[in-house]
């Protein structure tokens, strides 16, 4: 066969592959691009910060539960094939998707909301333990060995786009309703536009044929009958899995979700960004550095993986407090003088009654133009007491839905961008590392583990860890991340000492 039809067909098995990927990374990550609006829907209104955290517990949840997911749907792809076992994850994540978008609020069926939406999380944090490792393990058996980095950092390029295509749907069915119909009901539609994406996918993944080297092992009678058993109590086996967890995925997760997801957490809450401009900065910061997935991915089959993804650790380790203490920094108004101020707007004055049905929490928020073209909303709330006998309590001035000028817009796009150039670093190679470490009859559900481990426990928690340790007392707003960068710090040290720079045995096609 002509080299050139190889190259189409691998182009195609990576184009079937990545639209599925794509959209269970859709699907996995809209909630955490919603958390503060999906926050206010499932917990009581005046939860405050608390809400914030409880709706990031519930998106870690579904991280937590990954690699078990990773287990039962790693065998099945041993078991009975790598195709059939994807398609199965698609399913489950576009469903739960959709009923997550029909979910009741708080104020309609109280705590069942949270509690419906949890067991929605976690049975998509399931599906997308088995997608990743079916995904990588299905592409990489398509592509030539010198080539493996190149063509599985294609299904790299997903996490991210799943992001991007969240955010930008976000965006634009905000901008099309209005914030307040958006705030309202409208926050549905990306889960619900979900059913539409994985059907398309569906019906192109059932016209898949299965990977090549499955389909040989199963010829030859040479399918594992226990993969979990040989998989995890044999020793060699099992020590290449903690390994790929302690000294690369574990580092890589924590630097996937701080660039992205803690980014995006920081600037919307910390930083009290407007809803648009901190997803515009994420979406052109993604936009930039996706490229670079393939860039070093391929890069890798020349150089090896080691020192790309431990490049990027390191990095992770050194930058983060300098960059997210300009974010702080270059966000700060509190101490705007008069002379700067352009145009301050009619106070506008909001009255609404408390959980208890008898208080009032009284708002009054004012616009602030500044002559540099930065905009926000102050905000002056105070809460009435029914009972006459307490003191009217006058709560901390707030600044919010600030909009940056462009040249302090463009610098954030710029840090966020190293951020994810960071990311495509430990990221792009990771997905040929993970297959070469381990045998084909073996490979979904070995390699899936230790991904899901250092992705799902390690690296999804950062939101909520991150967010929790900066609530302490006495913590400061950068507090949270000693978090990534301890885990990162660790891995790049365990990997440094224990990874090889050079291909394992396992190198075959599959």
């Amino acid at each position: 066969m002509p080299l050139e039809t190889k190259e189409n067909s691998i182009f195609k098995v990576i184009g079937a592959s990545s639209l599925g990927t794509l959209i269970e990374w859709y699907d996995f990550y809209i909630f955490g691009s919603l958390a503060s609006i999906i926050g206010s829907k499932l917990f009581p209104q005046d939860t405050g910060a608390s809400a914030l955290i409880n709706t990031l517990a519930i998106f870690a949840a579904g991280f937590i539960v990954r690699p078990f997911g990773a287990l039962v749907f790693g065998r099945l792809g041993d078991l009975i094939g790598r195709k059939y076992t994807f398609l199965l994850t698609l399913v489950l994540m576009g469903g739960s998707t959709f009923l997550i978008g029909l979910i009741p609020s708080y104020s309609t069926i109280g705590y069942a909301a949270p509690v419906l939406v949890l067991i929605l999380r976690l049975v998509q944090g399931l599906a997308l333990g088995g997608e990743y490792g079916g995904a990588a393990t299905y592409v990489a058996e398509h592509a030539p060995v010198h080539k493996r980095g190149f063509f599985t950092s294609w299904i790299q390029t997903t996490a991210t786009g799943g992001l991007f295509l969240s955010l930008g749907v976000i965006v634009l069915t905000k901008n099309f309703l209005g914030a307040a119909d958006f705030a309202s009901w409208g926050w549905r539609i990306p889960f619900l536009l979900s059913i539409l994406l994985v059907g398309v996918s569906i019906y192109i993944r059932m016209k898949m044929q299965e990977s090549p080297v499955f389909s040989k092992l199963k010829s030859e009678g040479k399918v594992s009958k226990n993969p979990l058993k040989e998989s995890f109590n044999h020793k060699a086996n099992f020590k290449m899995v903690l390994l790929a967890l302690f000294g690369a995925t574990m580092g890589q997760g924590v630097i996937w979700y701080t660039g992205q997801f803690y980014a995006q957490s920081f600037l919307e809450n910390t930083c009290k960004l407007d809803f648009n401009d901190s997803r515009y900065i994420l979406l052109w910061g993604i936009a930039f550095a996706t490229p670079f997935f393939v860039i070093f991915g391929a890069w890798s089959d020349r150089v090896g993986r080691k020192w790309i993804m431990l490049g990027g650790m390191l990095l992770g380790v050194i930058f983060y407090r300098p960059i997210y203490q300009v974010f702080l920094e270059d966000s700060d108004l509190s101490r705007v003088e008069q002379k700067d101020i352009k145009s301050v707007s009619a106070p506008v004055r909001t009255s609404m009654l408390m959980e208890n049905g008898q208080d009032s929490l009284i708002s009054e928020s004012r616009q602030v133009a500044l002559k540099n073209a930065t905009v926000y909303t102050k905000i002056q709330s105070q809460i009435k007491y029914a009972d006459p006998a307490k003191a009217v309590y006058f709560q901390p001035e707030v600044l919010k839905d600030k909009k940056l000028n462009r040249a302090v817009f463009w610098k954030f796009v710029g840090l966020i961008f190293f951020q994810i150039l960071l990311v495509t670093m430990v990221y792009g190679p990771i997905a040929a590392f993970l297959v070469e470490l381990f045998p084909a009859k073996i490979r979904y559900t070995s390699m899936s583990l230790p991904y899901h481990v250092g992705n799902g426990v390690f690296g999804g928690l950062v939101p909520f860890i991150a967010t929790l340790i900066a609530s302490f007392p006495g913590a400061s707003p950068l507090s949270g991340l000693w978090y990534p960068i301890g885990v990162a710090a660790l891995s790049f040290v365990i990997g440094t000492i224990y990874l090889s720079n050079k291909k394992p045995e396992h190198t075959e096609a599959g």
